[in-house]
């Protein structure tokens, strides 16, 4: 690739590497199940089994007006963010000058800064995405939980299915939403390859490290490590 070098080339292969390894130990992976969003998962079909049996459901509500408050907080913070990056290419010319005098083994080239500014910009635009259709897909859930049957006097088997898929639908929309967040805190890592390959490789372990440790090891983790804690690879069926 013009203007890259092989440390470049390798260090946004481990770029990658590290962002699609880290989706397969959360969400594929044998340990998956005691990731802290698989753990939350089994929470939200908790919480959907315990909506069955109340006749008021404000509550219900007014937690999924918080989700999709902070699911649109996000959504428009992605948009930003692409606004932001991509403003930065009127300034290539004046970046390129500024790192010229910096400490660096080498100054990148117009060409070399604004291919890296597009490519932070298609990260946030992933974001973006994933953000907006975890939004649409918390709509359905509240309509989902407005569907649900009376808590008294229903039939068994379509309570079943309908918790089942107002579940389902719940699970779905906080993994997009976790999607959405992985792009961000990845964003962060793909900033260090402006400062060089080097940069970018420290940037992505670190950003790996931080964000594999809230999964599995952080004081939000050891929450439910206590005896009996409940462990299946995903929610348990209604």
């Amino acid at each position: 690739m013009i203007g890259f070098t092989i440390i470049d080339l390798l260090a946004l292969a481990f770029f990658a590497a590290a962002w699609l390894g880290y989706h397969y130990a959360v969400e594929l992976g044998p340990h998956a199940g005691k990731s802290l969003n698989m753990r939350m998962n089994l929470r939200r079909a908790r919480w959907i089994r315990e909506s069955l049996g109340r006749d008021n459901r404000i509550v219900d509500t007014q937690v999924m007006n918080g989700l999709q408050n902070g699911t649109a907080f996000f959504a428009s913070t992605s948009m930003i963010a692409i606004g932001g990056t991509l403003a930065s290419l009127q300034s290539a010319e004046r970046v390129v000058a500024i790192f010229a005098d910096l400490p660096l083994n080498a100054a990148p080239t117009r060409a070399v800064w604004e291919i890296k500014v597009i490519g932070l910009a298609m990260i946030f635009g992933y974001a973006f995405f994933k953000f907006a259709w975890s939004y649409r897909l918390f709509n359905y859930c509240v309509i989902l939980i407005g569907a649900l049957p009376p808590a008294r006097g229903h039939d068994p088997e379509e309570a079943r299915k309908a918790v089942h898929e107002t579940v389902e639908m719940n699970v779905a929309a906080g993994r997009h939403f976790n999607r959405g967040q992985r792009a961000f805190f990845f964003a962060l890592a793909y900033m260090g390859w402006f400062l060089g390959p080097v940069s970018f490789i420290a940037f992505t372990l670190a950003v790996l490290i931080a964000m594999y440790r809230r999964q599995f090891a952080s004081d939000a983790s050891r929450v439910f490590r206590y005896p009996g804690a409940p462990e299946p690879d995903r929610p348990a069926e209604p």
